[in-house]
Parts: structure tokens; C-alpha cells; sequence
């Protein structure tokens, strides 16, 4: 009997950590095969014509894209979108196989990583005059495995994920590598989990995020590389890590995760995960769609804007 007592209350434990609070909402900006921006009541206030895999909402309303290769941009593209004029500036046009990211940093620039026979990082202005360039430090057979969201630093240098390397690189300016983050998950030397760096964030303490996509896990790595916390579907009320692509720590120090393929097979899926460091789940979102999300922005916090930058 009170064995029974006992499992029944680790029971209603677990539920509680795994339980939504109904009360927070969010807007976000979403990139994916769809582009658009949901405010805090579920509402789409606004939405691209194509599909993006990188974006960001400036503090004057205009929407930084990265735009999916195809129509007349082959190789991708950055753009710069006037939501108010309702006017786009080509900010970059890729020359390779396809554009992955485009970080606008305080400086007013924007990092870029192209993807292809020969990756590289590029610091571009706003007219797209190239201020730094080098070439990356990985794999070149499988350019859509090659890198994806590529970020300045406060003190002027990059990350940069690389997926098959199951590496997060650091870079100057001169593309010297600084340091490595190996996403290979301890005890598993043949890398049959596939814990792909997708995107890393750089918090304030020092320590990197890291979403690592089909291996279906977050990774948070001190100074030193040392993994000081994870995150992966045995902590959640079922297999929500899908593919988690894009990430954002919010200025609580809560993590928002995407998704990539949550809802393909069940529609309930959510595409958009909030966790605490207790592994808590505090928000999801979910559209009962079948498009996935591959990055995105938290805007919103109970109609609150958060604070520039983004940690994303």
C-alpha cells in the first residue's frame, strides 16, 4: 500500500515537471519551408512568400532572412525585408550550393556562412561589401552537412557548427581555430548517435549551447568543453526532440528549442519546446501542421518585447 502511495506520487511529480503553464505566451518569428511571425495569441501578423532556414526581427521591425536556394536565388540569399514598405533589399546572393545563416551583429554587419565546394564565413555590411572572409574548417563532400548558424562573438571572433565533424569551431578573423567543441556524446566513440551541431549560443557566463539535430539532444559545454548540462527526450513526456535545429536562451536563462520535424507524423507535435533548467517544460507551441520549424526568434513575453540581442 504504500509502495503504491509512493509510485503514485512520483507519478503526479513527473506530470507536474512535464506540464505546460497555460499562462505563458510567446510571439516568435518562424523560418522554415514557411516564414512568418505568430504574436502572443497565436495570430500570424505577418508571413514571406518562400521559404528561410536563418532570420531576425530588428529593433526597427525589419526582418533579416536568409532565403532557401531555389527560384532566383540558386544559392540562397540574405535579405533585408521592410515589413512597413513592404520592400526587400538584397543584402547577399549566394555563389555555392547554400546559404545557412546570417547574424546581424551591433556593429551593423552581417555573418554569413556559404555552403559548397569551398565553405567559407563572410562579415558583410549592409550593401554587402565582403569585411572578412576565410575558409572553414571541415568536411567538403556533403556540402548541406557542411555548417549552419554561424554567430560573432562580443570580443570580434565566430562559432561555427560543423555537422558530420560533430565540432563547434571557433574562429578569428583570419579563420585560425581557437578552440573545439566535440559533440560527440560520451560513450559512444563510433558516433552512432548522431549529435550534429546545429546551432551554438554563447550565453554570458561563458558556457556554449549547442542543438544538436538528429542526435535529438541539447549540449551545454563550459569554458573547457566540458558537458555541464544536457537535454534529451528521456527528460520530456515523450519524443519531442525531433531534429532540434534553431535554439534561444531567454534572458530568464529558459531555453526554447525547434523542433524540425515535430508534427510531421503527429500533428499534436510540439514544433516550439520552453525548458527550464530543471528540465521543466514551461511552453510549447504546436500548429498541427505538418511544416517544420527550423529556426526561429522569441519576440514576446506576455506582450513584453525581450531584450536586444537575441541569444539565438
Amino acid at each position: 500500500m504504500k509502495l503504491s502511495l509512493i509510485t503514485s506520487m512520483l507519478l503526479l511529480s513527473v506530470a507536474a515537471n512535464c506540464q505546460a503553464d497555460d499562462t505563458v505566451k510567446h510571439g516568435f518569428l518562424a523560418t522554415g519551408s514557411h516564414t512568418y511571425i505568430m504574436d502572443g495569441d497565436g495570430k500570424e501578423i505577418w508571413k514571406y512568400q518562400s521559404g528561410s532556414r536563418d532570420g531576425y526581427v530588428l529593433p526597427n521591425g525589419n526582418v533579416i532572412l536568409t532565403v532557401n536556394k531555389g527560384g532566383k536565388y540558386p544559392g540562397g540569399a540574405v535579405v533585408e525585408i521592410d515589413r512597413t514598405a513592404g520592400s526587400e533589399k538584397l543584402i547577399w546572393k549566394g555563389t555555392q550550393a547554400e546559404v545557412n545563416s546570417a547574424h546581424p551583429t551591433k556593429d551593423g554587419t552581417f555573418v554569413i556562412t556559404e555552403a559548397g565546394p569551398k565553405p567559407r564565413l563572410l562579415e558583410l555590411d549592409g550593401n554587402g561589401k565582403v569585411l572578412v572572409e576565410f575558409p572553414l574548417d571541415c568536411q567538403n563532400q556533403n556540402a548541406h552537412m557542411e555548417t549552419r548558424m554561424a554567430r560573432k562573438l562580443d570580443d570580434g571572433t565566430y562559432l561555427a557548427p560543423h555537422l558530420l565533424d560533430f565540432a563547434v569551431k571557433h574562429y578569428d578573423k583570419t579563420g585560425k581555430v581557437l578552440g573545439t567543441f566535440d559533440t560527440t556524446v560520451e560513450g559512444d566513440p563510433e558516433r552512432k548517435i548522431h549529435s550534429w551541431p546545429f546551432t551554438a549560443i554563447r550565453q554570458s557566463n561563458g558556457n556554449t549551447m549547442v542543438c544538436c539535430t538528429n542526435g535529438n539532444r541539447l549540449m551545454e559545454f563550459d569554458a573547457d568543453g566540458k558537458v555541464v548540462w544536457q537535454l534529451t527526450n528521456d527528460d520530456l513526456p515523450g519524443p519531442w526532440l525531433q531534429d532540434p535545429c534553431g535554439g534561444q536562451v531567454l534572458p530568464n536563462g529558459n531555453v526554447v528549442i525547434a523542433s524540425y520535424a515535430g508534427g510531421r507524423k503527429d500533428p499534436k507535435a510540439p514544433k516550439l519546446i520552453e525548458v527550464n533548467r530543471d528540465k521543466k517544460v514551461i511552453w510549447t507551441y504546436s500548429d498541427g501542421q505538418k511544416h517544420g520549424i527550423h529556426h526561429f526568434q522569441i519576440l514576446t513575453a506576455d506582450g513584453k518585447a525581450l531584450p536586444e540581442p537575441p541569444l539565438k
